[in-house]
């Protein structure tokens, strides 16, 4: 095999799935044991071998930028699904309690999240922008249907979301 066939080939669904069990593992295990929960703990929880975890994310950072960006994704998917499925302003309330508790989850893992976002800009940038949108569709629709105020931005939703968790957190 050629190494160009090799480096875009598809990962092997078995490898997919040991993925995705070590996110959901580790997002359980860093959430309720903090930063400092062993990867082994991750490993046990996900039904896998410290190998594969490795094999996956080589450094504890590369597995909490993983864990933080797939759970961003999610709250994107979230507002797009709610776009479709409920009234606007209740759509919206609905994913902002969806993003409490995601910062929620995110208590043990702080630090390590601070440090991952000051070392790789592009993760705040990612989050940053993928939240705007998600945040931006939803209160558009609630702006049209003249259920809130059209002075309210995406960006300062963002902010008093995180003012407010922070503020949680004191």
């Amino acid at each position: 095999m050629r190494l160009s066939d090799k480096s875009t080939r598809k990962p092997r669904a078995d490898a997919v799935r040991n993925r995705e069990r070590v996110l959901e593992a580790a997002k359980a295990v860093f959430s309720a044991g903090g930063a400092e929960a062993s990867l082994e703990a991750v490993a046990r929880a996900a039904g896998v071998g410290i190998g594969t975890l490795y094999r996956h994310f080589p450094t504890r950072e590369a597995l909490f930028e993983a864990v933080y960006r797939r759970e961003v994704q999610q709250l994107a998917d979230l507002a797009e699904q709610l776009k479709r499925e409920a009234q606007p302003v209740d759509a919206l309330r609905r994913w902002l309690r969806s993003n409490v508790k995601f910062v929620a989850t995110k208590k043990g893992m702080s630090a390590a999240l601070a440090l991952a976002t000051d070392k790789n800009s592009e993760l705040f940038s990612y989050s940053f922008d993928r939240l705007t949108r998600a945040v931006s569709a939803l209160l558009d629709r609630a702006i049209a249907a003249g259920e809130i105020r059209d002075d309210i931005s995406p960006e300062d939703v963002l902010r008093a979301l995180v003012g407010m968790c922070y503020m949680h957190d004191q």
